[in-house]
């Protein structure tokens, strides 16, 4: 008995073309220059669709990226293991053990960048203005100012340096 509103597949196709585009472009590129390049557009894919039900739709994105970056590692390394393959792209971070990421050094003063993750993005409803709420009627100032405090609260998730 309820509306749900999903991304819509076309929507969910074409980013999954542009980000197979992209690996496959960048075939013998770093891993670090890789993860440059996706990671805005499925940071904004995902910004863009965080009010709707995108829990599954983000799992689904997330695990198809994933068998393209494993294609995309096994083919750099034809004559290496998976075991070894995984242990050169794929780090541990905390529960996350298949974390596609570089590895970052101190005495070179380079930084961990790793790939972002749909999931990662938190579904944040959107919150209707009341029915009888109007911006020009002074009355209803303080909500106004509150909305609008609320809203300059939210950052943009996942923003760091090393994302």
């Amino acid at each position: 008995g309820k509306l749900l509103i999903k991304p819509a597949k076309k929507s969910v196709k074409a980013l999954l073309t542009k980000v197979r585009e992209i690996i496959k472009g960048n075939a013998s590129v770093t891993q670090e220059a890789l993860i440059q390049k996706l990671n805005p557009v499925i940071r904004g894919w995902t910004m863009y669709h965080r009010h709707v039900v995108a829990k599954a739709s983000f799992s689904l994105i997330d695990s198809h990226i994933w068998h393209l970056l494993w294609n995309w590692a096994r083919r750099r390394h034809p004559n290496k293991g998976a075991r070894w393959v995984r242990k050169r792209y794929f780090q541990a971070d905390g529960h996350r053990s298949w974390d596609f990421a570089t590895k970052g050094s101190a005495d070179s003063g380079t930084s961990r960048l790793r790939l972002f993750r749909a999931m990662t993005i938190p579904i944040t409803r959107h919150v209707k203005i009341r029915g009888l709420a109007t911006p020009f009627d002074p009355a209803w100032a303080s909500y106004f100012s509150r909305r609008r405090t609320a809203k300059r609260s939210v950052k943009l998730f996942g923003a760091t340096p090393w994302c």
